[in-house]
């Protein structure tokens, strides 16, 4: 993110002038970081672009530096989300018309490298993915050999599971991989606090497990809204055992169901 440039779209496209700009210009200049580790300090390193690691502001002044981009995707009609250096485009279509899709999409994504290449950013073709998503059948007819997508010496061939902001999506609009992924690393965390059980206090307890399991389960949990009850039966069981865990009762014992809704959730 060039600092010069991101002053310029504050001036002229927000109307940010005065007092204003002259407070970003200097939260942007001249910043230096070091790390504290113990009695222990490393060097300053000089920040001579971007923002600090860290930085309040990062995250917001990143999206205003960015904002133009939204306008060159809606130039070819296509869908576009954006959180900040996580961009996806999408479109709705017919099986027979993927090929179509494929072409739109390939000029689209040619026009976007073009646009960061011009604000001094790049498409990242490493962490690009292409997934087509369908109905379970139509998925399974389909599988990984559907079109690709090349940008100059880059091609991207689909997949059967994308992460956006680490969620993972497969391509018949299922959650299961998601689901097997939070459950599989919950237990393991569950497995780890049942070692040190003895060493921490009740209260201690339900801080690890707020930390490792709840945060896990909760994150991005609106996407398992009207989900198979399998999907969400394998997520309440992960509560259950972090509930158990926390008060040292078995499988079959009363009161979980307080628990989890009045002090773990």
């Amino acid at each position: 993110m060039d600092r010069d440039l991101l002053l310029l779209h504050l001036e002229h496209q927000y109307g940010l002038y005065g007092v204003v700009l002259r407070w970003f210009q200097s939260y942007l200049s001249v910043r230096s970081f070091r790390v504290t580790y113990f009695n222990q300090t490393s060097s300053i390193v000089h920040v001579v672009c971007s923002v600090p690691q860290g930085s309040v502001l990062g995250l917001r002044l990143f999206i205003l530096y960015i904002s133009d981009l939204a306008e060159v995707v809606q130039q070819y009609q296509v869908n576009f989300h954006a959180y900040a250096g996580d961009n996806q485009l999408y479109l709705h279509c017919h099986q027979d018309a993927m090929m179509s899709v494929v072409d739109h999409l390939e000029r689209c994504l040619t026009a976007v490298s073009y646009w960061m290449a011009a604000n001094r950013l790049k498409l990242n073709a490493e962490k690009t993915e292409l997934l087509w998503a369908s109905l379970r059948h139509s998925a399974a007819m389909l599988g990984n050999n559907g079109p690709s997508l090349k940008l100059d010496q880059d091609t991207f061939a689909p997949s059967k599971h994308v992460r956006v902001l680490d969620v993972t999506f497969s391509s018949d609009l299922s959650l299961d991989d998601r689901v097997t992924r939070v459950s599989a690393t919950c237990f393991y965390w569950l497995h780890q606090l049942r070692q040190v059980q003895r060493s921490l206090a009740e209260e201690a307890m339900k801080m690890q497990v707020h930390a490792f399991i709840i945060s896990r389960v909760d994150y991005c949990n609106t996407a398992f809204t009207r989900s198979l009850k399998s999907a969400t039966d394998t997520l309440q069981r992960v509560l259950n055992a972090a509930a158990r865990l926390v008060t040292s009762t078995h499988k079959y014992d009363r009161g979980l169901s307080s628990l989890l809704h009045e002090q773990l959730h």
